[in-house]
């Protein structure tokens, strides 16, 4: 056999297989999560796969919009240590660390409120406002849709608020899309956790990106509007993004296109290894020349800013504004275009089942 097609088989026989491991492990570690449950927790976790309300997601507070799925707060410890497997399979360590650590802020943020409040900076009122948004660690909902196995679909949904994880599975591929994340804050100010930064990178290459444009450049790829007050794309808008807008990669230099590359793995290599490996090869042979950058806003940090990222197979957006315009609260969200909730993938999973 000729020694490169030789080679080529082992490299796609070698990913075939790593694909299968990693699914299967994703797998088994959801259906040990869900055998850790009793028949009342199983019951409010587990919907029906066609059920209409796996399709239904927001990136607002658990106070305000209700999710389906258990509370992870309401979990014994063996299950919640059951579920991080889960995560662990679902995500990088990057993207894991992201998910806990925005979990994490939503205690910090209730006690920077309360810090406020004890120091006359807010009143009561605006107190109570607060807490009635229900920001907490344990106010993250799981819901795991149809059976998790290798054969026929199944889902999982975990969301809370800033965080919309949507997982669909056709048994040998995985779709997490829509994929949101946010922070409030994007940088914490005072405090314990004085300069916890959770989404550091999707702001810091953003700003190394539109900074590293040439002014004619930055002519084409800063648009001349108000910063979004939200992503375009959020469940509540009805608006959608159907055109480029910005400037191409095609425009950009080696070392341009070098920083571009990194903010958009910074957005798929938040998933498991070969999940993240294939959106982002798939991204790199429809041609990284094919995507689109814009920019809305200050180019410095701590002021309202936009961006979003266009390409024939993904959409990325990420808003900065902040309650009192000061560049300080994330909303960023990655969608595989035709892919969500596993549209792609159920779709070629049907037009090869026997039924």
């Amino acid at each position: 056999m000729n020694k490169h097609l030789l080679t080529l088989l082992l490299c796609v026989f070698g990913a075939i297989n790593a694909q299968s491991q990693a699914n299967q492990t994703l797998t088994e570690s959801t259906n040990y999560f869900l055998n850790t449950l009793n028949a009342e927790e199983t019951k409010k976790t587990v919907y029906d796969f066609k059920d209409s309300l796996r399709f239904k997601w927001t990136n607002l507070p658990v106070g305000m919009v209700p999710r389906p799925g258990i509370a992870y707060g309401s979990l014994s410890d063996k299950s919640r240590m059951a579920f991080h497997r889960v995560l662990s399979a679902m995500l990088s360590s990057q993207g894991y660390l992201k998910t806990t650590s925005i979990m994490q802020l939503d205690d910090i943020l209730n006690t920077l409120y309360q810090t406020m409040f004890d120091e006359n900076k807010i009143n009561q009122k605006m107190l109570t406002q607060m807490q009635n948004l229900k920001w907490a660690y344990g106010n993250y909902y799981i819901s795991i849709w149809g059976k998790p196995n290798a054969k026929t679909p199944w889902g999982l949904n975990f969301g809370g608020h800033h965080m919309a994880l949507s997982l669909t599975s056709d048994g040998k591929n995985i779709s997490i899309s829509p994929y949101f994340i946010g922070t409030d804050p994007s940088e914490v100010k005072f405090g314990k956790y004085s300069g916890l930064r959770v989404l550091s990178k999707e702001e810091d290459y953003g700003f190394m990106l539109i900074n590293a444009l040439t002014d004619a450049q930055k002519s084409v790829a800063i648009l001349k509007q108000d910063v979004p007050k939200d992503i375009i794309t959020s469940p509540q808008a009805k608006q959608r993004i159907t055109s480029y807008y910005g400037i191409a990669a095609q425009q950009f230099d080696e070392t341009q296109k070098a920083i571009f590359k990194m903010l958009i793995q910074e957005y798929t290599h938040n998933f498991e290894h070969e999940k993240a490996h294939q959106l982002f090869n798939k991204i790199m042979q429809s041609g990284i020349e094919k995507v689109y950058f814009a920019w809305v806003g200050s180019i410095d940090n701590n002021k309202p800013h936009y961006y979003i990222i266009n390409g024939p197979d993904f959409l990325i957006e990420y808003d900065n504004v902040g309650f009192q315009n000061d560049g300080n609260h994330i909303h960023a969200i990655l969608r595989e275009k035709g892919n969500d909730f596993g549209e792609d993938i159920l779709k070629q999973h049907y037009l090869e089942s026997k039924h």
